[in-house]
């Protein structure tokens, strides 16, 4: 029998399969097609602290490789989640993580503090949504206050805490390494990288918002790199993301020092990507002998 089982900052997860908050909503539409407790966990829409309507449309739009968002955060706020949401997800038996995204420390710790004493299983601190335009991303980019935020949050997050990390920054190994120093649980990469489409007919940006966050298998390349890079530059666990649309997508991350995979643009693609990736890896652990999905982690071996 192969041991799919992952457990990370005492949470056990039973694959190593979640979704990226932002392309999975709360679950409720996606459990229609198929059994959202097959998953390792959800990380839900991004929360935060008041309802936000998002970016006025267009705000996405399909390019080579991928997709260009700028949703711009769209969410009920966190405290319809918790009182509404949450009751209802929490049937679906696996783990929920909870995003949170704020403009202001006091924001994130707000957020946190309210989060603790439910039974969301961690929280995922966004400091890097690149469209939006003030709050998250300024934080993301910028070591000392990644330390500073990560070091306020943790004194109210009862949960451990992922703090995600941003590909627009020149030494992602040094914002990772600073998320630790602040006391982060866990490390999540990489969010989407910015990106423009001009019309040139109209010779206006596509996106109402002008820029959005690119997404899907064109920045894989990156994220594996990024992710590889974080692995062997701190000593928490890491959680991959970036244009993952298949098992063999998912394997790489893991061999690049992923102990978690969230899937994203794939589930735009399809409603089902995410358990049929978590299948996939079962199949090649028992085509290729692997008893425990332990051992793909960071299991890249030199040129």
């Amino acid at each position: 029998m192969i041991d799919t089982r992952v457990k990370i900052c005492g949470v056990e997860f039973k694959n190593p399969v979640i979704t990226a908050s932002g392309t999975f909503n709360f679950g409720e539409e996606y459990n229609e097609y198929f059994d959202v407790g097959k998953l390792g966990g959800i990380c839900v829409k991004g929360l935060t602290p008041m309802p936000r309507e998002g970016n006025p449309p267009p705000r996405i739009l399909e390019v080579p490789g991928g997709i260009l968002n700028s949703v711009g955060l769209q969410n009920p706020g966190v405290s319809t989640f918790v009182d509404e949401v949450l009751p209802r997800i929490l049937k679906f038996n696996t783990n929920i993580i909870a995003n949170i995204s704020g403009n202001t420390v006091e924001e994130y710790c707000e957020m946190a503090e309210k989060l603790s004493d439910t039974e969301v299983s961690m929280l995922e601190m966004n400091i890097s949504c690149p469209n939006v335009r003030q709050g998250g991303a300024a934080f993301g980019t910028d070591a000392k206050m990644v330390e500073h935020i990560t070091k306020e949050v943790k004194k109210y997050s009862r949960q451990p805490l992922i703090v995600k990390l941003s590909p627009n920054v020149t030494s992602v190994a040094e914002i990772a390494q600073a998320a630790e120093c602040g006391g982060a649980d866990a490390i999540s990469l990489i969010n989407t990288l910015l990106g423009m489409k001009i019309d040139i007919k109209t010779k206006r940006p596509l996106l109402k918002n002008n820029v959005g966050g690119l997404s899907g298998p064109a920045v894989r390349p990156i994220a594996v790199r990024m992710v590889w890079q974080v692995k062997n530059a701190v000593s928490l666990p890491v959680i991959g993301m970036g244009g993952i649309m298949t098992a063999e997508d998912a394997i790489e991350f893991m061999l690049a020092g992923a102990s978690l995979v969230a899937v994203g643009t794939a589930s735009l693609i399809n409603p089902c990507a995410a358990t049929e990736i978590a299948e996939g890896i079962e199949k090649y652990m028992l085509e290729n002998n692997i008893l425990n999905v332990d051992e793909l982690i960071g299991g890249v071996l030199p040129y």
